[in-house]
Order: structure tokens, then C-alpha cells, then sequence
């Protein structure tokens, strides 16, 4: 796995996504501190407040960061971005009202919102060997796990020595180290792609491509999974760990420590696994353990029968069910998009996928307050299950990368069409097929409907144009 970081532009954007994820995660701490200290004990409305405006952002505001960035290279919007972040969080620590909180919160997050969809669409053109890739994809997933275990340790070395207003300037430190490792390598340049209308289309280019394609319709139910158990694990532990385990808040950060070691064990174990086994083949089961666990989850609480070790085996279950539907899924991105198409692509996966945990979180954290940590446990179970459901329907199981489609609307001489034969309503041939300026909506199973028509054939087809 480690031998990507031979390639010298990748092993510098690794080492900028590692020193920013640090800082992130001191940012993270000293947030929790900093709200403390302005609201006392509201400070966790504060805290689900700022979370409630991250998701936000991340669902809105990456589509339009992207399409606005089109016209800027890579590198200057990467360098941007992380100097923007730099600057909020050096901010932070000079806030008196909880509302300069959210504002500043809101454009740290924004800044993330397009930062992180750039960097991942820019890993495929630096990788193009979609093993190297996948290699590099589980050393991301590592580096998050990592992560959640490494920054807490460093913000308490911090701590012991010095205010929690000194993890701010770590946090800036982090960025602006990021920054200078962009700086320092050569990026792809991005092509702009051909696109009719307006501002507005460009901005929902990349959710309508995600949503036209299958696996990736398929991928966004692996998501709500996802989010049913990062919410409940991410949420509930300290209340199952303390209140129901009366154990102590050392033993919280052991439970979500067993979480991210399920998570890394996944991530080493996934790149030899997925030369044999489709993502597909690896991603719905995943899926289903998640509904499983949450299940067994529910059933010990209901039966007040949840034990110490158990919980711990349970969370190293779902951290590696969870790693095993997070780290194949920037191969799926990349493979349904056309390079010029990646960075609406990885937008719309950001914000989508994002977009489920402001409908896990409510209920793993208001639902387990009123009705108690069995019910919102089965709650989220039942969400998992009818993702899992769902997505062995939507997503095909033959999802072969070249399809035979047909032309209608394209000029016979078009160089497109090089190859192709006379069909009934227009030119059939056959390639790898990604929805583009050219290829509208998903051509169906054992059909000559064309690829490119709109109008009623789109609608008989059951498929979603992209234009």
C-alpha cells in the first residue's frame, strides 16, 4: 500500500491531507472548549448547532464552490481554500458571542466544501493506474481513522501545557503547512467540460450525473448506512459507555478507538480484496452488516443485556463495515465521470452523502433523549436495512463499465460515432459509458433507446437526463 508514496505529487497531497486532518482535529477539540466557555452548559445546543451549519454547507455550498472554481486551476483554489481556513481559525480564539461562532464555523466549512471535492477529483489524473489508486484511497481512509485517534492525544500533550486557544494556532499551522505542500507540486490541469446553459446548470451538473448513474444512485444508499451507524457510534457513546456501562470517560474514548480500528482494519485489508470481489460484491454486504449490528445493537439494549466487551466487538464491526463502504467509493466516483466531469462528480458525492447524517443525527441524538437508546438504535437499524434493501435493487448487478447504446440526435459523420452501425432509430455502438454532453441518460438492459434523446423516450426508458 505504502508504495504510492513513491510518486512525489501524490505523497505531497497525502502529507497535506494528513497535517490539515491534524489541525482539523485540534480545531475540533478546542471548538467544544471554546463553546464551553461562552455558553456554559448549553455549550452542546452550541456544539449541535455549528454541526447542523457544517452539514449545511457541506450540502449546499461544494456544487456552487465548484462551479464558480471552473475557471481556476487547481492548485490556486486548493491554496485558497486552505489559506481561508487558516484565517478562521486563527479568528477563533478572539470571539466574544456564540453567533461570531457560527459565522466563522460557517466559512471554515464552506472553504472545506470546496477544498475537499477538488482534492479528491485530483487524485484519479495523479494515479491513473486504478490500483495505485486504490491503494491511495485506503491510505485516505487510514489517515481519517488516524485521525480520530491521533489529534485527541495531541490537543491533551497541548493541553497539559498550554490554553485550549494554542490548539487554534496549531489548527493554523496545519492549514498553512497544507498550503505549502499543494504549492510545492505540479496539478493536472482541469478541462473545463462542455456544458450548455447557464450558471445554474453548471451547478447541478454533477447531481444530476450522480443521480442518472446506477452504481452511483446504488453508492448513495450505502451512505445512508453509513451515516445510521456513524451516528449512533459517533453520538450515543458516551451515553452507552457511561450511563449504561457506568464506566468511566476514559473507556469513551477506548469505544470510539475500537470504531476506527475496525475502520483501518478494513482500509489495509480492502486493496488486495478488491482484485477479486466487484465494489459492488463488497459494498452491499457491508451494507448489511450495518443493519445487523444495529439490530443486535437494539436487541441488547432492549434485553439490557449489553455488555463492556460486547460493545467493543460491536464497534469494531461497524467501524469495519463502514470502512469497507467509505474507502471503494472514490473509485466509483471517478470510474461514472468523465475527468472534466470529476470535480462536479466528487461535489454532488460530497454534499449527497453528507446530506443523510442531517437525518441520522436527529435521530440518533433526540430520539435516544425522548425515547430512549433501544428505540432510536432501531430506529436508525431500520434505516440501514431499507438502504441495504434498496441498493441491491438499484444498483445493478451486471454493472459493466461498456454498454451498447444508441445516437439519435448526433451527425453520422461526428467522430463520436467512429465504428458504429446502422440501428433502428439512429447509430448503436458500444464503450465505456459515464453520462456526459453526449450521453444523457442510462441506456436500459437489452434496449436500442438512445442515449441522447429527451423528451418521451427518456421517460419510457425510467432513466434520469442529465440534460
Amino acid at each position: 500500500m505504502l508504495s504510492v508514496l513513491r510518486h512525489r505529487t501524490y505523497r505531497h497531497l497525502f502529507a497535506a491531507q494528513v497535517i490539515a486532518l491534524a489541525g482539523t482535529g485540534l480545531a475540533t477539540v478546542a471548538l467544544s472548549l471554546l463553546a464551553y466557555d461562552l455558553a456554559g452548559a448549553r455549550a452542546g445546543a452550541v456544539l449541535g448547532t455549528a454541526l447542523a451549519i457544517k452539514m449545511l454547507a457541506y450540502l449546499l455550498i461544494g456544487p456552487i464552490a465548484t462551479a464558480l472554481a471552473e475557471r481556476i486551476s487547481r492548485r490556486t483554489l486548493l491554496c485558497a481554500m486552505d489559506i481561508a481556513r487558516a484565517a478562521v481559525a486563527l479568528a477563533l480564539p478572539f470571539v466574544t458571542e456564540v453567533w461570531q461562532v457560527y459565522v466563522l464555523v460557517l466559512v471554515l466549512q464552506a472553504a472545506s466544501a470546496a477544498f475537499t471535492p477538488t482534492f479528491q477529483a485530483t487524485i484519479p489524473e495523479v494515479l491513473p493506474r486504478e490500483a495505485d489508486y486504490t491503494k491511495a484511497l485506503s491510505l485516505s481512509r487510514l489517515a481519517y481513522d488516524l485521525e480520530n485517534l491521533f489529534s485527541p492525544a495531541l490537543a491533551a500533550a497541548l493541553l497539559a501545557t498550554a490554553g485550549y486557544q494554542w490548539l487554534f494556532t496549531g489548527t493554523t499551522i496545519g492549514f498553512l503547512a497544507s498550503a505549502a505542500l499543494v504549492v510545492s507540486v505540479a496539478l493536472p490541469k482541469l478541462t473545463p467540460a462542455e456544458q450548455r446553459g447557464g450558471r445554474w446548470d453548471k451547478t447541478t451538473r454533477g447531481f444530476r450525473l450522480y443521480l442518472a448513474t446506477p452504481r452511483l444512485r446504488g453508492l448513495l444508499l450505502m451512505h445512508l448506512a453509513v451515516a445510521a451507524a456513524t451516528a449512533m457510534v459517533l453520538v450515543n457513546t458516551v451515553v452507552l459507555v457511561q450511563d449504561v456501562l457506568a464506566r468511566g470517560s476514559g473507556d469513551v474514548a477506548i469505544a470510539l478507538g475500537a470504531f476506527g480500528i475496525g475502520s483501518m482494519t478494513a482500509a489495509l485489508l480492502l486493496p488486495r480484496l478488491l482484485t477479486r470481489r466487484t465494489d459492488r460484491q463488497v459494498m452491499l454486504p457491508a451494507a448489511g452488516v450495518l443493519a445487523a449490528g444495529l439490530a443486535v445493537l437494539t436487541a441488547a439494549l432492549s434485553g439490557d443485556v449489553l455488555g463492556w466487551v460486547g460493545l467493543l466487538a460491536l464497534w469494531m464491526v461497524l467501524g469495519a463495515a463502514t470502512g469497507a463502504i467509505l474507502t471503494p467509493t472514490g473509485r466509483l466516483v471517478a470510474a461514472s465521470a468523465t475527468p472534466a466531469d470529476r470535480p462536479a462528480a466528487f461535489a454532488a458525492q460530497f454534499s449527497l452523502s453528507h446530506g443523510w447524517f442531517l437525518i441520522a443525527y436527529p435521530v440518533a441524538g433526540w430520539l435516544a433523549a425522548h425515547a430512549g437508546l433501544a428505540t432510536a438504535a432501531a430506529a436508525l437499524a431500520l434505516c440501514a436495512t431499507t438502504a441495504a434493501v434498496a441498493g441491491l435493487v438499484v444498483w445493478p448487478r451486471r454493472d459493466a463499465a461498456a454498454l451498447p447504446h444508441v445516437h439519435t440526435r448526433l451527425d453520422p459523420h461526428d467522430p463520436h460515432l467512429a465504428g458504429a452501425h446502422a440501428a433502428a432509430h439512429g447509430w448503436a455502438h458500444s464503450h465505456e459509458f459515464v453520462i456526459d454532453a453526449l450521453h444523457r441518460h442510462w441506456p436500459q438492459p437489452a434496449s436500442d433507446l438512445p442515449c441522447d434523446e429527451r423528451g418521451p423516450t427518456r421517460r419510457r426508458s425510467g432513466a434520469i437526463s442529465l440534460g
